[in-house]
C-alpha cells in the first residue's frame, strides 16, 4: 500500500438541514486508484468537491501529505489544487477548438510557458495517447472512445498528482465501458498518477480499483479492496455482488486489445 494522500477525519457537511456526509472517515493512498461508489444522490460529488477544496467541511477536517488543508494559506491552496486534474463525464471538449488547442488549454491558462514549451507538452501527451494523427481535427470529426483520450490528454497534459473521473463510462455499454476502464488503468499505471473515480455503475468498476469507497447513508459504509467487500456483511454490498454473478468470468483484464476498441467506440 502507498503513502497516505487524502485523509478524512470526522468530516461533516450540511446543506440547510439536511446532513450529506456525517463523520465521515476515509483515506486515498498515492498510485492507486480509488473509487468512490454508492447509489445516485448519496453526496459522491459533494465528497469529490472537498477533495479538492471546492467545499469545506463544517466540522471535522480533511489532510493532505499530513497537512490539514484548512491551514494552508493562498499560495498552498493555490498549490495544492494545482496537483489535480479533473475528466469530466461528457469529456467538456470545446468544438470550437482543434485537439491540439483542446488539450493546450489548460497550459495556457494556468501556467506561463512559453508558447515552444507548451507546445512540446502538448505534443508528448498526443504522442503517448495515440493522437498524432487527429491532432488539427475538431471533436465532432472523432469517434466517441477518441474525445475519451483527447479528454484524459488534457487533464494529464499538467503533469497531476491526482486525476478525478466523474463517471468516466456513465451511459456506455458493457464494451466501450471495458475499453474506457482499461485506458484508465492503463495510463496509470504508465504515467504514475493517482486516480479517483465516482462511479455508481458496478460490478466493472471494481476491476481496476485497488480500493474501493462504499458511502452509504451519509457515513462511509466500506472502505478496502474489492476481495475485502467480498467477505463484507453488508446490505448494499450484497446488492452490488449479486449482479457479480457470471460476469467475473466474462471479464478481460486491461489489455492492448481492449485498449484498441475505444477507437471503434
Amino acid at each position: 500500500m502507498g503513502n497516505e494522500l487524502i485523509e478524512f477525519i470526522n468530516v461533516t457537511k450540511r446543506f440547510d438541514s439536511r446532513i450529506i456526509l456525517d463523520h465521515i472517515n476515509l483515506k486515498i493512498y498515492e498510485g492507486q486508484i480509488t473509487t468512490i461508489i454508492g447509489k445516485s444522490g448519496v453526496g459522491k460529488s459533494v465528497l469529490l468537491k472537498h477533495i479538492v477544496g471546492l467545499l469545506a467541511p463544517d466540522e471535522g477536517k480533511i489532510l493532505f501529505s499530513g497537512r490539514p488543508v484548512n491551514e494552508m494559506n493562498k499560495k498552498e491552496m493555490d498549490r495544492y489544487r494545482s496537483q489535480f486534474s479533473y475528466m469530466f463525464q461528457n469529456n467538456a471538449l470545446f468544438d470550437s477548438m482543434t485537439v491540439f488547442d483542446n488539450i493546450a488549454l489548460p497550459l495556457r491558462q494556468t501556467t506561463k510557458l512559453s508558447k515552444k514549451d507548451v507546445a512540446k507538452k502538448v505534443m508528448n501527451r498526443i504522442e503517448q495517447m495515440e493522437l498524432t494523427d487527429v491532432v488539427f481535427k475538431y471533436p465532432s470529426e472523432l469517434s466517441g472512445g477518441m474525445q475519451k483520450r483527447v479528454a484524459l490528454a488534457r487533464a494529464l497534459v499538467t503533469d497531476p498528482e491526482i486525476v478525478l473521473f466523474d463517471e468516466p463510462t456513465t451511459g456506455q455499454d458493457p464494451i466501450r465501458k471495458n475499453a474506457i476502464l482499461s485506458m484508465i488503468s492503463q495510463y496509470k499505471k504508465k504515467l504514475g498518477f493517482t486516480a479517483v473515480i465516482i462511479s455508481h455503475e458496478i460490478p466493472d468498476i471494481f476491476f481496476i480499483s485497488d480500493r474501493i469507497i462504499l458511502l452509504w447513508e451519509a457515513k462511509v459504509g466500506f472502505q478496502g479492496t474489492y476481495e475485502e467487500a467480498l467477505k463484507l456483511d453488508h446490505p448494499m454490498i450484497d446488492e452490488f455482488l449479486q449482479s457479480l454473478e457470471g460476469f467475473q468470468d466474462e471479464w478481460k483484464q486491461p489489455s492492448p486489445q481492449s485498449f484498441l476498441a475505444l477507437n471503434l467506440i
